[in-house]
């Protein structure tokens, strides 16, 4: 049954009547409304006081979702209050809301306190507050806040999530066949993390585990166990265990001990680092490996072509090894070096690094002599910057160093420091030597181009770093070699970026790297990428790139050049040309990303050795696992696939759920509690609730604002949300918690009856057991509820209270026209 043309007509005299309330409210603190566009019976059914006063909401508890100067916070529960005068109501916030307000000092004393745990914002000058549709809209000075960065969060309103036990691993198996001799080689690597989140200290531990079928040899390995913990109004992180120094100052170290460090992501954006990236060049699909000190950080299935990978830890700094294993088993390494940007510090902050401990071996043993190492930036003013640090093992090892840095302003950033250290070898004899660098990074926006890192570093013949010195004094040899000198430079640069179809971006990179004690190592890299259009054909790019590695006297060069045409939506036809050391291989290609869950390739063409040649790469996500596939064929040579498969289990005291997970260790992640309602899709589809009603979105970016979405298009048409939305800031590593309201079953229109004949009010609430809002009272008490199950209770609400409660009939089907619901 359709609402009734008279029902239609008041709805809209309410709306009209809403409109000129809220244009009069800006106006004049009380507005009187004229009823005579209303039937005379419906003037006594219908309170419109609540609209004679700006914002008036009737007195009670609601619980709502809070903005602040615009940026959502989450749900709380508000209790309104009747005003002194008593013509209006005000909202009385709690002490946990009051602090997300990172109010300064002398603007939180000016908040009046009306009993316990109620506090009035609106006796702070310039605040405040109004509700509408749900929403909680509270305006504060920028002058009282703590913070004035609007795209950043404060850690006043960071959540630091729930308890709970995760597991998160990443496998990739290779099996392959060759012709000439039919043998086959089979490979399963793996690595991951497990560990439990306690209030907010969060235990970890790090595995990773390899298998060959040439030897069945078996490896497992806990090769860091830890616990650390957030400390947001310090900006800081405290660590416990076996750690890995990650310092601006002195390279990397493992030890067992403690440390404490400012946490630059806890900063604002424009104060932060980067995190490194690594490009390089797959010549078949192939099993791409970083590792520092023999420790696996990354790993990952790729493509043949091209690759970049963008989604290594920010805390990851010094020199990583990258090793890409083909499909046919050969395997190119490199290294490269993590540059940092010009230690600069905000003026009158100071960043610190301090740790204590002793050396550790990946056997968990310690050896090695205790040090203490320390290092900070101090901004001396808005241009200036002092840093250095200070390492030592008493007369083992010292190392000390300062460095300055200067922000150039319009011209970029540059810094310069000096490193010296005295060490004790193996003979006892006393070294000194001295490392100086230099670096510099500049964001040319204006010219939509950035030199990302550009730098220098000499290292005399005796300089040591504490890494070297361990290994030299406790192994006997160096295996990373000497450091000499050091050159680097990485930019990128976006030509026509304002002409559609004509944008072209250029990557250039080049590291030289020479040894005391061995052979240098060259890598150089460029691309460039175009977009364009013929006749009527837009869309279409054109990628060249080519890369140069020398490397322990191995020379390899790489050069690939793609073409792709769109052929529909999100679909590609294209010609890919690679060239490896001389030798060519053209393929053309087909790619399907229409589907983001689903995305596929396959080529076919010639291999470099002149046979025919194809291979295929899949990936799929899933509510369960990432899986990435990929296959090659070679004739007269060999067949290969492998796979990825990365994924994670989460558990709460709220449930659990097994959830796809990206390569990066300790980000943050959400759980989601959809009220026991299975098959609710979230954020793009990404993620979808388990028959619990739990799901976990996975790969939360700690420190920054997110939005968990529930898909309301993509939703069964039996399921109705409260709310679609929910905003939260996790820190690093934390287990978020989202309860959607949702209610599930068949819509149907119902008329509700009071026990004296009567019917309740129009714009009386209906809600389900979860106090999930099904309906809105209309004229003469009828009520289009979704969402509902026969014999099912449900709740009606006016003037802030449950008033009586319905019950659908047994057997009801939702097809009926119209169903009596007595309220009782």
């Amino acid at each position: 049954m359709s609402v009734t043309l008279k029902t239609k007509i008041t709805i809209i005299a309410l709306q009209v009547m809403s409109i000129c309330y809220a244009a009069m409210a800006y106006a004049d603190d009380s507005v009187e409304f004229n009823t005579d566009v209303l039937d005379a019976a419906d003037r006594t059914r219908i309170d419109l006081s609540r609209f004679a006063t700006d914002n008036y909401v009737t007195p009670g508890d609601y619980l709502l979702d809070i903005r602040i100067n615009g940026q959502p916070v989450g749900q709380e529960k508000i209790r309104y209050i009747d005003a002194p005068e008593g013509k209006s109501t005000l909202p009385c916030i709690n002490g946990d809301l009051l602090s997300k307000l990172a109010l300064k000092e002398d603007a939180r004393l000016k908040v009046e306190q009306r009993y316990e745990n109620c506090y009035v914002l609106q006796s702070l000058p310039g605040a405040k507050l109004s509700n509408y549709a749900g929403v909680l809209e509270i305006t504060v000075p920028q002058a009282w806040m703590k913070y004035n960065d609007p795209n950043w969060t404060p850690p006043e309103r960071w959540d630091e999530g729930i308890a709970g036990f995760i597991f998160d691993y990443s496998l990739n198996g290779q099996l392959t066949r060759q012709f000439d001799n039919s043998d086959n080689y089979s490979s399963l690597s793996g690595y991951g993390q497990a560990g439990v989140n306690i209030g907010g200290w969060r235990v970890r531990g790090e595995y990773q585990t390899s298998y060959y079928s040439e030897n069945h040899q078996f490896d497992f390995d806990w090769n860091q166990l830890y616990a650390y913990r957030p400390l947001p109004m310090m900006a800081a992180k405290l660590t416990l265990g076996e750690i890995y120094l990650n310092s601006q100052v002195f390279d990397t170290v493992r030890f067992t001990g403690v440390n404490l460090a400012s946490d630059e992501r806890m900063l604002p954006p424009a104060l932060q680092g980067y995190a490194p990236e690594i490009h390089g060049l797959a010549r078949s699909n192939a099993k791409v490996t970083v590792s520092q000190s023999g420790r696996v950080i990354y790993e990952t299935t790729v493509p043949a072509g091209p690759f970049n990978i963008q989604d290594l830890r920010s805390s990851v700094r010094g020199v990583l090894d990258v090793r890409v294993e083909e499909q046919d088993g050969s395997v190119s390494t490199f290294q490269v070096n993590t540059a940092n940007i010009p230690y600069l510090t905000r003026p009158g902050y100071v960043r610190y690094n301090v740790s204590g401990g002793a050396p550790s071996r990946y056997n968990h043993k310690i050896q090695g002599p205790s040090f203490l190492s320390g290092d900070f930036s101090w901004g001396i003013s808005n241009a200036w910057s002092l840093y250095g640090g200070l390492q030592s093992s008493g007369r083992e090892y010292t190392a000390a160093s300062i460095g300055i840095g200067r922000d150039l302003s319009i011209l970029g950033a540059i810094s310069v420091d000096a490193t010296e250290s005295w060490t004790r070898n193996r003979e006892g004899e006393r070294l000194k030597g001295t490392s100086y660098k230099l670096s510099y990074a500049k964001t040319f926006e204006e010219y939509n181009s950035s030199i990302t890192f550009a730098g220098y570093r000499f290292s005399q013949e005796d300089f040591r770093t504490m890494a070297q010195y361990l290994d030299e004094r406790y192994q006997g040899y160096d295996h990373l070699g000497r450091e000499k000198e050091l050159y680097t430079i990485t930019g990128n640069k976006t030509f026509w970026a304002d002409e559609p179809g004509k944008a072209t971006t250029v990557f250039v990179t080049y590291t030289h790297q020479n040894y005391w004690d061995r052979r240098s190592q060259d890598r150089y890299g460029f691309a460039i990428g175009r977009s364009f259009r013929i006749g009527n054909i837009s869309g279409i790019t054109a990628n060249l790139s080519a890369y140069r590695t020398d490397y322990k006297g191995r020379k390899d060069d790489s050069i690939a050049f793609s073409i792709s045409v769109p052929v529909g939506d999100n679909r590609w036809a294209g010609l890919d040309v690679q060239t490896n050391n001389g030798k060519t291989s053209p393929m053309a290609s087909y790619t399907d990303n229409s589907d983001y869950n689903n995305l596929w390739r396959i080529r076919a063409g010639a291999s470099q050795s002149g046979n025919a040649s194809v291979d295929g790469y899949y990936q799929h996500r899933s509510q369960l696992a990432e899986i990435n596939t990929n296959a090659s064929y070679q004739q007269n040579q060999y067949m290969a696939i492998g796979t990825t498969l990365r994924g994670g289990f989460t558990a709460t005291r709220h449930g659990a759920a097994l959830h796809n997970s990206g390569a990066t260790m300790n980000t943050a992640r959400v759980m989601v509690d959809t009220n026991g309602i299975g098959g609710v899709p979230l954020n793009g589809e990404r993620s979808r609730t388990n028959s619990a009603g739990i799901a976990v979105v996975p790969d939360v970016v700690s420190y920054n604002s997110f939005d968990t979405r529930v898909d309301v298009d993509a939703m069964d048409g039996d399921i109705e949300p409260s709310k679609a939305i929910s905003t939260a800031t996790l820190t690093e590593g934390a287990i978020g918690y989202q309860a959607f309201g949702m209610a599930k079953g068949m819509k149907m229109m119902g008329t509700l009856r009071l026990a004296d004949g009567s019917e309740p009010p129009f714009g009386a609430e209906v809600y389900n057991g979860d106090g999930v809002s099904v309906a809105m009272v209309l004229e003469n008490g009828q009520a289009w509820l979704a969402g509902v199950n026969p014999d099912e209770t449900l709740n009606v609400m006016w003037g802030g209270k449950k008033q009586c409660q319905v019950t659908i009939p047994p057997g009801t089907t939702g097809q009926q026209a119209d169903t009596l619901l007595p309220c009782r």
